[in-house]
């Protein structure tokens, strides 16, 4: 059972129609609520708004064990995870303002706000873009066929399941084989639904064997590579799907009653967008430098918006290590001018972060993050400036698809802080 959130998040503001924290963070998921337990207890008044009834993210209705390893060194389930962040922003002094929809800029740090109670504006020193990514849902998959009942995204699922207590149906197929398709078929059978297949256009599942391989066998999901689905019958509701194999062309209907689409990843950024702050063209991402500052003088983008999607923990972490950088903020302090841009080379689709300046400290976690399309069992990553090569790193861990690739922070060494741009590929 969910534990009601602690008092402080149901805290709201008086009929004062400006706000004016030293610090506003938009999203309480688990990177916004940890960056705002860390500015808190240095900072004098840190502001977060949540659009959704609670604050906590995703793992507010993901009820199984995965949470809190590196950021907490715990094992504990979505709603717990939730609980533990809400409680540490609250007790650090935190004002978290849930069904606060911030809507639009006021100015360069304003941001005007939606609440039930009417529209306020938020006026701070600094803002922290913490709004997470969402899975793109059917129409912008482009799947033919019925419009039919039944079909769902793993967030719209969860949340039916775990928030709101319903039921789905018995026979499920899940597009897609990431780590967040096994947390969808755990989320069917607790209500009794199996998963009689999951597709993926890839050669191999995209999560790790830790997960496919015991998840075929305790939950005797059929796993299908190389296959696309390319029809939902049914009206009005879903009866089956047509699933085509890649590599010969040959169509076949699975009966089901109901669909998931997993993963297939994309930020929300339609605040940063409305800033006019530039998005990778890969990613659809803010653009930051390794203190994850973006173009807009004070505001500053981090978790899943900057790299869509990687675990709940790494994206705290992110929330912690942005606290430093906002203080520093705060305090005045003025970045280089000067900065290089890191780029993606085939084969990874997008890099972050995306600058690097002199004087700047290493990025979260001491780790670059990039996304790949193809399966590499050892890289050897190449990166090259103004036409060298200055740094090359053999690396024992493969780069998959439907994962976030890590590469240690020390390969940046060797660039050149007032050169031309430096590209991240792997030896051929």
């Amino acid at each position: 059972m969910t534990t009601p959130a602690p008092t402080a998040t149901a805290t709201r503001p008086g009929p004062a129609r400006v706000l004016t924290p030293d610090v506003v963070i938009v999203g309480a998921g688990p990177s916004g609520l940890s960056a705002a337990a860390e500015l808190a207890t240095h900072t004098s008044s840190v502001l977060v708004l949540e659009r959704e009834n609670m604050a906590g993210g995703i793992p507010r209705h993901s009820d199984h064990l995965g949470y809190g390893i590196r950021d907490m060194r715990k094992f504990v389930s979505g709603p717990h995870y939730a609980r533990l962040l809400r409680e540490r922003a609250a007790a650090a002094g935190a004002t978290i303002l849930t069904r606060a929809m911030a809507t639009d800029w006021a100015g360069e740090r304003s941001l005007n706000v939606t609440t039930p109670e009417g529209r306020i504006r938020v006026d701070a020193r600094a803002v922290v873009l913490a709004t997470g990514a969402r899975e793109r849902p059917r129409p912008a998959r482009l799947i033919p066929g019925d419009r039919a009942r039944g079909i769902y995204t793993t967030g719209h699922l969860q949340n039916l399941v775990h928030l709101k207590h319903r039921t789905v149906g018995r026979r499920a197929v899940i597009v897609g084989a990431e780590l967040v398709s096994w947390s969808a078929v755990m989320t069917l059978r607790h209500v009794g639904c199996a998963t009689v297949l999951m597709t993926t256009t890839y050669p191999r599942p995209d999560s790790y064997w830790a997960f496919h391989g015991p998840g075929r066998v305790a939950f005797r999901t059929k796993l299908a590579t190389r296959t696309k689905l390319v029809r939902i019958i049914g009206r009005p509701d879903v009866q089956a799907v047509e699933i085509e194999n890649l590599d010969t062309g040959q169509r076949r209907t699975v009966a089901c009653d109901t669909v998931v689409l997993t993963g297939d990843w994309i930020p929300d950024n339609e605040l940063a967008r409305a800033a006019g702050i530039p998005l990778d063209p890969a990613s659809k991402s803010p653009l930051v430098d390794t203190a994850m500052r973006t173009d807009q003088p004070g505001v500053f983008a981090i978790g899943n918006l900057l790299h869509p999607v990687d675990t709940a923990d790494i994206a705290a972490l992110d929330g912690a290590a942005v606290a430093r950088h906002v203080r520093a903020h705060l305090d005045g302090y003025q970045p280089a001018s000067n900065r290089v841009e890191l780029r993606a080379a085939p084969p990874f689709r997008w890099v972050a972060p995306h600058y690097l300046r002199p004087g700047d400290p290493a990025p979260a976690r001491n780790r670059l993050l990039l996304w790949t399309d193809t399966y590499i069992p050892t890289p050897t990553v190449v990166l090259r400036q103004d036409g060298r090569t200055v740094a090359t790193k053999r690396l024992w861990w493969p780069a998959a698809p439907g994962r976030v690739f890590r590469i240690p922070s020390d390969v940046l060494n060797g660039i050149d802080p007032y050169g031309g741009a430096v590209t991240i590929g792997v030896r051929r």
